[in-house]
């Protein structure tokens, strides 16, 4: 097959990840993949990964310029399916492909990616795309979210990670890592509540940055965190800093299938979260003790943590290796990624 990804957004998130990762396992199973962004980063990592990443500048809504040119590289590379994101990949590129006679192929990263408006409703039933879905979760509420939309419409195919296979070690004493954004819905203070009142040693790694890294900075140092806790700012190798922890903390209120979670199991690390968006699709069930409920607060996750600080080594590494065995099971890159093309095979 020839298959197109095109992403339009300025950011690189999970989205990116994603498309890379199943756009590098398409050409690695002989299909002719092209990428179209707007990003530097990503096109110049779609360039490494998939042998093809071109910049595009998409413009308003139904640029004509924009139109024409997909219109231009969908032709000359014989496109068979186009993969597009949200916004203005559908105004563009999805209107260029519904005009040579694609098949559109939009990817939901949320139950409410799309808000329901007359002009997408329009614009949806004249490309008439099928919608790609990580996790049934999302697949629910995004159906619900569009009256237009109905489940024969949609497909889930899990989002994929590589599992890792170096041997699982573990550190003394036992070391978390939260590798969320640091903004106010991810969570961050119930789990610094929590480590303020463990008794075991311990360390914590967080990663990234955000709206409220400062207020969290400052939270950690009026708990007499500091001498525990190592801020690493922004970073481009969190497979690198999940490989060096055991642990790792998704307090996140809400959440769709979120690839921080895919990231650590497949490293082979200990999740604890609450049980929110599509998580419960990925959990292993020798893990269930671990998932709290979706208002859990700080006590919740300090005792799952204590209970973990307390374990002996042999425990702790059979935990590590239910997660990653969960990977290889549930959400394995290669195993999705065939299954993407078998489907992508029956409406191209």
């Amino acid at each position: 097959m020839n298959i197109a990804f095109v992403n339009s957004t300025h950011k690189w998130g999970g989205v990116k990840t994603w498309v890379l990762g199943f756009a590098e396992q398409l050409a690695l199973r002989g299909h002719s993949v092209a990428v179209w962004g707007r990003q530097p980063a990503f096109v110049e990592k779609a360039r490494e990964r998939v042998g093809h990443g071109e910049s595009v500048s998409f413009g308003p809504d139904f640029n004509p310029v924009a139109v024409l040119r997909f219109m231009w590289e969908f032709r000359s590379r014989r496109v068979q399916v186009v993969i597009i994101n949200v916004g203005k990949d559908l105004t563009t590129a999805g209107v260029a492909a519904k005009l040579l006679g694609i098949p559109v192929v939009q990817r939901i990263g949320l139950p409410r990616d799309i808000p329901y408006t007359k002009k997408v409703d329009r614009l949806h039933n004249w490309i008439k795309p099928v919608f790609l879905c990580p996790c049934e979760y999302i697949r629910d509420g995004f159906v619900k979210s569009l009256p237009y939309v109905t489940r024969e419409q949609t497909k889930v195919v899990l989002s994929g990670k590589t599992c890792s296979s170096h041997p699982l070690g573990l550190n003394r004493p036992l070391r978390f890592v939260c590798s969320s954004q640091l903004n106010h819905d991810k969570g961050h203070k119930d789990v610094l509540n929590a480590m303020a009142e463990l008794e075991g040693r311990f360390e914590c790694r967080i990663l990234g940055t955000g709206k409220i890294e400062q207020e969290l900075k400052d939270l950690s140092a009026n708990l007499g965190l500091n001498d525990r806790v190592e801020w690493t700012g922004f970073t481009t190798d969190v497979p690198g800093h999940l490989r060096e922890c055991d642990v790792f903390l998704l307090p996140s209120y809400s959440e769709g299938l979120p690839n921080t979670l895919l990231e650590a199991m497949a490293e082979g690390l200990i999740p604890v979260a609450r049980d929110v968006g599509g998580v419960r699709e990925v959990w292993p069930d020798e893990l269930a003790e671990f998932l709290l409920h979706p208002k859990a607060g700080a006590e919740e996750f300090r005792a799952a943590l204590e209970k973990l600080l307390n374990l002996p080594d042999e425990q702790i590494l059979a935990l590590k290796e239910h997660a990653r065995s969960a990977c290889r099971n549930r959400f394995e890159l290669q195993g999705r990624a065939e299954e993407l093309e078998q489907w992508l095979a029956l409406i191209a």
